[in-house]
């Protein structure tokens, strides 16, 4: 089969990746007239409209997404075995992530990463859900129960959540459960799930994606349900419900990569833990697999998690 003008597939790359003509001609330090025209010629050799045009606005169509999608990727295999074969290591990564993985736990170790390997180049993406997984997205995922056909992964976490609150939301916890006659110590080592459901508790829905599962099934574990006079204040992802916590708002569920043993401001309640079931994975491509990047990216991952007690040894 007849291929297309191969001059046009990067200047097509470029303007899908940059979702603009004018930025992919500075970037190819070409006119915008030229760009114009490389996209003209390769839509008419595919008789497909690959953009949506609106003023200074486009967007890939459908056809032009699943093009780009394709193209994207071949163009990069390109690159790096170009380099490759030069000598030349590409040291540049993207790695998207969840946000909450991100913010707690990805970027204070980032400075590790810079320190043991200045080499690498780390672009962060930071995601409220993960897409389906691709080279348009992301060079590697830090992603929740991967299953996608041609990537790989590596197990860094396996979430367990328990409950948490400030310390001064704590010591008042502390206070009325001693005047009710139901702990007799000033901190308990262990504490009854049942006495934490006349407290408000900070519920985030992006945990379960429904309004109060959160702590219905923390609950369940332990045979208890919902009280109807339980106040519930809800928030739509757990770093808001965490940081309503730490201000002394309520109890929240935390977990892992999430809370810091070490924070003097937060308390892990003596209670029993949840076992979401979810995984958060290392994921990557695995035709990409032997890349020096991603192979150096996912052991410093691996070893990170190890040593913060997330995964086991």
């Amino acid at each position: 089969m007849e291929l297309p003008p191969l001059k046009t597939l990067p200047v097509f790359e470029a303007v899908a990746r940059l979702r603009s003509f004018s930025l992919a001609a500075q970037e190819l330090h070409v006119s915008q007239s030229a760009v114009s025209h490389q996209i003209r010629q390769l839509e008419g050799f595919l008789g497909e409209t690959l953009f949506h045009r609106a003023g200074r606005q486009i967007r890939l169509t459908d056809e032009g997404a699943q093009y780009y999608e394709q193209i994207g990727s071949a163009l990069g295999q390109i690159r790096r075995a170009t380099q490759q074969l030069q000598g030349q290591q590409d040291s540049q990564i993207r790695l998207a992530a969840y946000s909450s993985f991100a913010v707690s736990w990805l970027i204070p170790r980032m400075e590790e990463l810079q320190r043991q390997h200045p080499q690498l180049d780390l672009d962060l993406e930071m995601l409220s859900d993960l897409p389906r997984m691709s080279d348009r997205v992301g060079d590697c995922f830090i992603a929740i129960n991967p299953k996608q056909r041609g990537y790989s992964s590596e197990l860094l976490y396996s979430e367990k959540m328990f409950p948490v609150c400030s310390r001064r939301y704590w010591q008042q916890i502390c206070r009325d459960l001693q005047e009710q006659g139901l702990i007799t110590e000033p901190e308990p080592e262990q504490l009854q799930p049942g006495h934490l459901k006349q407290y408000t508790l900070l519920s985030a829905t992006s945990i379960f994606e429904k309004k109060n599962e959160d702590w219905r099934r923390w609950l369940a574990r332990a045979s208890l349900t919902i009280s109807p006079a339980t106040r519930i204040q809800h928030f739509s992802h757990m770093l808001l419900a965490h940081e309503a916590a730490r201000h002394h708002q309520g109890i929240a569920l935390s977990n892992d990569y999430m809370f810091d043993s070490g924070d003097a401001e937060l308390v892990r309640l003596p209670c029993h833990i949840l076992d979401t079931g979810d995984e958060f994975h290392f994921a990557y491509k695995t035709s990409r697999r032997h890349e020096p990047a991603i192979r150096l990216l996912k052991q410093w991952l691996i070893t990170q998690a190890v040593q913060s007690g997330l995964r086991s040894p």
